[in-house]
């Protein structure tokens, strides 16, 4: 089977073994993969003197089922999430914890932006907002519209902003929610919508490590107001602008409890559902029906379709952070 791998910051294709099928995982022929620029051009750029397999985020057709594996059946499309176990590969074997089962009605290429999904809900929790309440999404990559786009549909509050203002005219085309691209717009709406106390939390979904983004956000918050950094943002904050407001930073670990638990992932041994409701696979799967009930609208990012053999052009057009194109969706049939 053929594989996504990046060395030495090129990214091409590797030959290797169809996994064999184990007990309590679930072994997909991929249909499609989704990009994630923010994460994936990150590890090319580190892959100086190593490999690595590329992509998190997949769905396909469940052609064996171990033992133990009680919701998935052999035929069933599934979206999956999460690396090393998910890739951009043309077979995966996936522990059961990480799989869920998608509709029939729902849209294959919608489906393996599961994992990415995962991760916009997990930050959103992570904020711990009420209906009502305003969220600032920093950052309008495909994280940040997704995490939009979500907290709309939650009842939150939302102000979009991105300096880019081909994003920003793409999320409002999307989501129909007016989005920002200045300082002086974006803080007198702050002003004005929350009648000066502040937004309840900032989402920070942008890259850039040492970032004025983390400055900011403790300018933009009310009093004991929350700041969630998603994307690849050093924590560096002012600290006499955090005691003013004791604000809280906060940090989203990917798709939910379980990510890294060798428990959880590799021996695919859930957690109690009375006492972790909302794990990684759960976030999957509440994603996978958030799309399926048409609460968000993802079909503009599933607009560039490219096969194993344009792999190479995909990443490097995925480059530009000023383009509207935010990732590109990997068809393997």
């Amino acid at each position: 089977m053929k594989v996504v791998v990046s060395s030495d910051r090129t990214v091409r294709l590797e030959e290797r073994d169809i996994p064999k099928i184990k007990d309590h995982y679930v072994l997909i022929k991929t249909k499609y993969s989704a990009i994630s620029p923010g994460t994936e051009l990150s590890q090319i750029e580190t892959s100086d003197g190593r490999k690595v397999c590329l992509g998190y985020s997949a769905m396909g057709e469940a052609v064996e089922v171990g033992e133990g594996v009680d919701r998935i059946a052999k035929g069933d499309y599934v979206a999956c999430y999460g690396a090393p176990y998910v890739q951009h590969a043309e077979y995966l074997l996936v522990p059961k914890t990480l799989c869920c089962k998608v509709p029939d009605h729902v849209d294959p290429k919608a489906a393996a932006l599961g994992g990415l999904g995962a991760i916009a809900i997990h930050a959103l929790r992570t904020a711990n907002l009420q209906f009502g309440e305003w969220a600032l999404v920093a950052g309008l990559g495909i994280l940040g519209q997704l995490i939009a786009q979500i907290a709309h549909a939650s009842l939150y509050r939302v102000i979009p902003y991105d300096v880019s203002e081909a994003r920003a005219e793409s999320f409002r085309q999307t989501a129909g929610i007016p989005a920002f691209t200045t300082l002086r717009d974006l803080e007198r709406t702050i002003e004005k919508e929350t009648k000066g106390y502040g937004v309840d939390a900032v989402l920070l979904c942008a890259g850039g490590k040492h970032s004025p983004l983390t400055g900011d956000s403790l300018n933009w918050v009310r009093d004991k107001g929350k700041v969630v950094i998603v994307g690849d943002i050093e924590p560096v904050f002012p600290r006499e602008r955090m005691f003013a407001k004791e604000a809280e930073i906060l940090i989203s670990r990917a798709g939910g409890p379980g990510r890294y638990d060798p428990v959880f992932e590799k021996q695919a041994v859930d957690y109690p559902y009375g006492f972790v409701r909302w794990t990684e696979g759960r976030n999957v799967e509440e994603f996978i029906r958030i799309v399926a009930e048409g609460r968000i609208n993802v079909s503009p990012y599933l607009t560039e379709v490219v096969g194993l053999d344009q792999i190479e052009d995909a990443y490097a057009e995925l480059v530009d952070k000023q383009s509207p194109v935010l990732t590109k969706i990997i068809k393997y049939e």
